[in-house]
């Protein structure tokens, strides 16, 4: 197989100077196209991630020097030494497609066939109504108002956290979904019952802007150009997080200082601690909440159609899994011994 440019190996053996005169180069390449893509700054973080432990498990070679061999081993290695997961190796797959395809502009064939692992189909922990409502009478303040999101509005984690106040519609009793996986726009419903614990937050978040504003910040991150071509929207009410974090901190995209939307780990930690003061076993976490708004729904007699739309599903298959965690049974069915 022929390779184009240089073949010079990024190996222990190369002088420090050369070394380092590559692998930044080849770093800031795939940074730059990644962000060029709009691709998230979680995506950014984990393809770095496995193309530099790409690059370190083949002994610090150029990623030109090396073949669908070193591919397939290296994933393979995952696999069977590292024990991760099928979703864990699709994700360096992922990595280093984007590196050859769109970074070195390789057109390789063997990437064609390389196998990703099968993603396993696993059935979602769901919550009976009961423990749903005892795991939110154990939050408080702003957690039990973005758990109330999660579970009443069906919004995935990052949704919540980086709702901002533009898209509540508190008039139509509507939440607008902007940017959410996929892609994708949406909207979903607005639980009359959080109305007014959703207002109390707004007006601190907008307190906590105009205090910014007076301190010489008050500016938040726009999706895509959207500040370019609205030189003013970044320091307007509306645009800011429903949900803003503490503290301003450091962008790490431009390097300037903004207040960013709220950590989500904070809420995770909160929800663990809830389920374990309740009693509950199963495993919870903050997803557990949009699976039992999903369930819930259906088993309230609502159409499958309308929660996939809810939710956000590209295909109803994904959302007909929730059909088999239904409270009547497996195939929604009950057992003979209650009939």
């Amino acid at each position: 197989m022929t390779y184009h440019g240089t073949k010079t190996p990024i190996s222990e053996s190369s002088t420090p100077d050369h070394a380092a005169s590559i692998r930044p180069r080849l770093l800031d390449e795939v940074r730059r196209c990644l962000r060029l893509k709009h691709y998230s700054l979680r995506t950014e973080r984990a393809y770095l991630y496995w193309i530099r432990r790409y690059i370190h498990a083949n002994a610090r070679r150029h990623p030109r020097e090396l073949d669908g061999a070193a591919v397939e081993r290296f994933l393979s290695r995952l696999a069977t030494v590292d024990n991760v997961a099928p979703s864990t190796q699709n994700q360096a797959l992922s990595a280093l497609l984007f590196l050859y395809r769109d970074v070195l502009g390789i057109k390789l064939p063997w990437m064609e066939n390389v196998v990703r692992a099968k993603r396993q189909r696993r059935l979602p922990v769901v919550l009976s109504k009961g423990e749903t409502a005892s795991l939110l009478r154990h939050l408080c303040g702003r957690d039990a108002l973005m758990a109330g999101l999660l579970y009443g509005s069906g919004l995935r984690l990052m949704e919540c956290v980086r709702l901002r106040i533009k898209d509540v519609d508190f008039e139509r009793n509507e939440i607008t979904v902007r940017d959410g996986k996929g892609g994708k726009d949406r909207k979903t419903v607005l639980p009359v019952l959080l109305r007014e614990a959703l207002r109390l937050q707004i007006a601190s978040a907008r307190l906590i802007h105009m205090r910014d504003l007076d301190a010489g910040f008050g500016e938040t991150r726009l999706p895509y150009a959207l500040a370019r071509k609205y030189p003013n929207a970044p320091k307007l009410p509306a645009w800011q997080y429903v949900f803003p974090a503490s503290r301003r901190s450091t962008d790490p995209l431009d390097g300037r200082e903004r207040r960013h939307h709220l950590d989500e780990k904070l809420l995770q930690r909160a929800v663990s601690a809830a389920a374990r003061t309740a009693g509950i076993d199963k495993p919870v976490s903050p997803h557990t909440l949009r699976h039992c708004f999903a369930t819930h729904l259906l088993e309230s007699g609502s159409d499958i159609r309308t929660v996939q739309e809810l939710l956000g599903h590209k295909d109803v298959s994904t959302t007909q899994i929730y059909t088999h965690v239904l409270n009547r049974g497996p195939g929604a069915v009950l057992s003979p011994l209650d009939r």
